[in-house]
C-alpha cells in the first residue's frame, strides 16, 4: 500500500538534496542519517523510480528527484504560509487576505493604496505577491489567491472586474534613432523597426502583439530582457538607476513632506533625463 507524502519526508528530501550529503543533512535537521535513508528509500519503493544518486559533487537527485525536489518546496511553502497566517489570528488578526499582482501595479500604486486600507482596517493581515497577469487569472480560477490585479487584455471570461487604474506606455529610444525628433509616435510607426522585448510573455507584450497584428504586421524583436533598466541599456540611452532607502512607490508625485528631499531630487534627475533625450 502506497502511503501519502508527510511534511517530514519532504523536508528530509530538501535537505538532502541541498547539501549532497546525507550525514550533512541530517546534522541539519537533527536526526539520524539512518532514519532520512529508510524515508527516502521507502519514496522510491512507492513511485517505482530512483530520486537521487552519487554524483563527482555528492549526492543528486535524478530528473525524478527533480520534480520532487521542486514540488516539496512549493508543499513546504506553503504550509509555512499557512503556518504564518494561522498564527496571525493568535495575535488578534481577523482576517486574511492574499493577493496577486502585476509588477507595473506594485511599481506604481497598489502598494499605498493597500498601505492606506491596512492603516483602516488593522486586524486584517495582506500577503501581496508579484505574478504576471496569466497566473493572476489562473490563481483566482483555481481559488489559490482572493483577488488580483493585472491588465485588462487577457482572457477574464466569467470573473467579476473593477475598473482600478489606467497606465500609460512610452517608447525609449537611443538620440540618434530616426523617430526619435518626433514630438510623438504612433504605434504603429514603431513596427518598422527591430524592438527590445521586456519581460517576454508578459501581458504587455501580449498586448503589443495583438495590437500589431490588427495593424497588420508584427513586432520583431531583436532582443529578450527581464528589466527596463537592461532595456535602456540595450537601446544605448544613457540613464542612471537611483535607490532612495525608505521612499515609498511613487513617492515623487505625492506629498510625502518626510521625502521631500529625495523627491525633489528624484524630479530634478527625471527632467535631466527627458532633456537629455528629447533634444532635437
Amino acid at each position: 500500500m502506497k502511503r501519502d507524502f508527510d511534511p517530514v519526508t519532504l523536508r528530509l528530501f530538501v535537505a538532502v538534496c541541498e547539501e549532497r550529503n546525507i550525514a550533512r543533512a541530517a546534522d541539519r535537521e537533527a536526526i539520524v542519517p539512518s532514519a532520512i535513508s529508510k524515508r527516502i528509500a521507502g519514496i522510491e519503493a512507492d513511485v517505482g523510480v530512483p530520486l537521487l544518486q552519487r554524483g563527482r559533487r555528492g549526492i543528486v537527485p535524478t530528473p525524478a528527484g527533480e520534480v520532487l525536489l521542486r514540488q516539496a518546496r512549493d508543499v513546504l511553502n506553503m504550509l509555512e504560509q499557512m503556518r504564518g497566517e494561522l498564527s496571525e489570528f493568535a495575535s488578534g488578526a481577523q482576517g486574511s487576505v492574499r493577493v496577486f499582482a502585476s509588477l507595473s501595479v506594485l511599481s506604481e500604486f497598489l502598494p499605498d493604496d493597500i498601505g492606506g486600507f491596512l492603516a483602516r482596517h488593522q486586524s486584517v493581515r495582506v500577503s501581496l505577491e508579484e505574478r504576471v497577469s496569466s497566473e493572476i487569472v489562473r490563481g483566482i480560477r483555481e481559488g489559490t489567491v482572493d483577488f488580483g490585479v493585472c491588465w485588462n487584455a487577457g482572457d477574464l471570461t466569467g470573473l467579476k472586474t473593477l475598473e482600478y487604474r489606467a497606465d500609460h506606455l512610452c517608447v525609449v529610444l537611443p538620440a540618434a534613432h530616426p523617430l526619435a525628433r518626433r514630438k510623438a509616435v504612433e504605434f504603429a510607426a514603431t513596427l518598422a523597426y527591430e524592438q527590445i522585448e521586456i519581460q517576454p510573455g508578459s501581458i504587455v507584450q501580449i498586448t503589443l502583439r495583438r495590437a500589431a497584428a490588427m495593424a497588420g504586421h508584427s513586432i520583431r524583436h531583436r532582443i529578450q530582457v527581464s528589466t527596463f533598466d537592461a532595456a535602456c541599456r540595450k537601446a544605448g540611452v544613457k540613464h542612471e538607476p537611483t535607490v532612495y532607502p525608505g521612499a515609498p512607490h511613487s513617492f515623487f508625485d505625492r506629498k510625502y513632506t518626510e521625502f521631500a528631499e529625495a523627491s525633489a531630487d528624484a524630479w530634478r534627475r527625471t527632467q535631466a533625463f527627458v532633456r537629455q533625450n528629447t533634444k532635437a
